[in-house]
């Protein structure tokens, strides 16, 4: 005996399901959409040295509706790798995909827009920069896997304080300056 209420799957008892009423998800296109890559220091910057590289890295993701179903997703990358006090290069890119997407509430679309569309692209983006890296002249830079639902819950809770900020800057008998 199965204790699954079979009225709450979709086609139990006897219902049918129309497949176009289910959720779809689909990627379309993916592609480059703005890109900079900027040796300005070589090729002494090229040179096998002794000291250390550091490599910042910064990550935005962004999404829009694009018509009826689709949608595109953006993921922005700014990469510099410094040596010492000198740039050894400037990286920046905007990979971007265009998805189909139907039949999904709305309470999980931005999650699906900036969580599991960039999760799908970013292995694309990671080729990239490291065959860029490779052909400026540099050991291919395979970036770390991003997680990119910690980096939407950040961005909510961001978003969310300068929410209070500005609430609390603008409400009656808050000290403005005039």
């Amino acid at each position: 005996m199965s204790d699954i209420d079979s009225s709450a799957i979709p086609g139990g008892e006897g219902n049918q399901v129309n497949p176009e009423d289910l959720p779809q998800f689909r990627i379309l296109a993916q592609y480059i959409k703005d890109f900079s890559f900027e040796n300005p220091n070589a090729p002494d910057s090229l040179r096998p040295g002794q000291e250390q590289s550091t490599t910042d890295v910064g990550i935005d993701v962004q999404a829009r509706r694009r018509e009826n179903d689709e949608f595109e997703a953006t993921i922005r990358l700014n990469i510099t790798s410094r040596r010492a006090d000198q740039v050894s290069f400037i990286l920046e890119l905007e990979y971007a995909g265009v998805f189909g997407i139907k039949n999904v509430p709305d309470e999980s679309l931005q999650p699906l827009l900036l969580i599991e569309c960039p999760r799908m692209l970013f292995p694309f983006l990671r080729r990239v920069v490291a065959d860029i890296t490779r052909d400026g002249g540099y050991p291919p830079l395979m970036l770390d896997p991003i997680d990119f639902a910690q980096l939407y819950r950040t961005q909510l809770e961001t978003a969310a304080r300068q929410q209070q900020e500005q609430a609390a800057a603008t409400a009656p008998g808050s000290d403005q300056i005039n």
